[in-house]
């Protein structure tokens, strides 16, 4: 009776309601925990039932927080649920942390994992840490009692699109009810003061062979301080796109990035560009734009070079942005023209989105 009674005067927020979301918020919430954030800027498709486990297609359409609040005060009542719609940033992460014993990390993207670590770590919040890709999981607890953080573990991210999202590199659907409920076992334990944590511990999970790794993690003493919060997009090394109807430039980089609606846009001024997808064939047979010059895989980037142009510029997508990043670096480590390369941000899914819902999306 008193654990249950320290649950129920416990509070956690989960950020983000998808796969991970989906596990832990359904036990929290039946386990008794009286207070439940919930840190979502998204809405529910169909691609995402196979492991988002929360919602159901009822909900399609509509914000995942409505439709994780609606599935929790089902399952329990009694639970006071708080719904952010809205995206996590430097300006409002300690705003919403800050009322909040345990914070969970239910994300899938390195800006938002390393916003959320420097937050618990100026406000003092535990954080339970979980992520999943292919069909490999981590978990682990940063912050707590003195111990390690993120930034101990991974001190700086890597290149974009060096590591893909879900969305491009795939998860098995079981995965992250694995993961997720490790994580929910955490955040219980955190409230009740009880067990042993995975604090100063990472845990790895091999889905394939059904086996679990832990490995030590310390405190890293060259790590600064954190004080302050900062722009995690641009320390990711991913800024944000110009929808001003032109493409945006990435310093450094040197090669365009387009918006769907910038395509769009120039597509109907007369624009001619070579357009590439680095998809894999059996996803272009799912769907694909009908104005693709060529299908390579970005594993075969590199055969099929002598068929791209040299004297037109050239659009490169995939499904939501990210392999083509990797397949334009290549190109122009093997003596593209960086100005006449274009990344499609969102890839085939954005352009599904934003310019013609009729396309399947996947």
């Amino acid at each position: 009776m008193q654990g249950q009674r320290q649950l129920k005067a416990g509070s956690v927020l989960c950020v983000g309601t998808g796969g991970l979301g989906s596990p832990l918020l359904l036990y929290l919430a039946a386990a008794g925990v009286g207070r439940i954030g919930l840190v979502d800027h998204d809405v529910v498709e169909a691609s995402n039932l196979q492991r988002q486990v929360i919602h159901g297609t009822s909900a399609l359409g509509r914000r995942k927080v409505d439709s994780a609040r609606e599935r929790i005060v089902d399952l329990n009542p009694n639970v006071q649920v708080d719904c952010y719609d809205e995206p996590l940033t430097s300006d409002n992460a300690l705003r919403i942390l800050s009322p909040y014993d345990v914070i969970v990390d239910g994300t899938d993207n390195f800006p938002t994992r390393y916003l959320v670590n420097d937050a618990c770590v100026i406000l003092g919040k535990p954080n339970v840490y979980g992520s999943i890709y292919k069909f490999e999981g981590q978990a682990s607890v940063f912050n707590h009692q003195g111990g390690p953080n993120y930034r101990d573990l991974y001190p700086e991210p890597p290149p974009p699109g060096l590591v893909p999202s879900c969305a491009e590199g795939g998860v098995l659907g079981f995965l992250p009810g694995i993961i997720g409920t490790i994580q929910a076992t955490e955040a219980a334990k955190i409230l009740l003061g009880r067990g042993t944590t995975l604090s100063g511990r990472l845990l790895l999970y091999d889905a394939l062979n059904m086996r679990f790794r832990e490995l030590k993690l310390r405190k890293d003493p060259q790590v600064k301080p954190i004080t302050t919060l900062i722009d995690y997009q641009a320390f990711c090394g991913m800024p944000g796109v110009d929808h001003g109807g032109s493409a945006a430039v990435l310093e450094g980089d040197g090669f365009g990035r387009l918006s769907t609606r910038d395509l769009r846009d120039r597509l109907d001024q007369g624009w001619k560009p070579y357009v590439l997808d680095v998809r894999r064939r059996i996803e272009a047979e799912i769907v694909s734009f009908d104005f693709t010059d060529r299908v390579q895989p970005l594993e075969e980037i590199l055969e099929g070079v002598a068929h791209l142009p040299l004297d037109r510029d050239i659009v490169v997508c995939c499904k939501v942005g990210e392999r083509s990043v990797t397949a334009i670096r290549a190109l122009v480590d093997l003596g593209f023209d960086p100005k006449r390369l274009h990344n499609l941000e969102g890839g085939i899914v954005g352009w599904a989105r934003d310019i013609d819902p009729r396309l399947p999306v996947y």
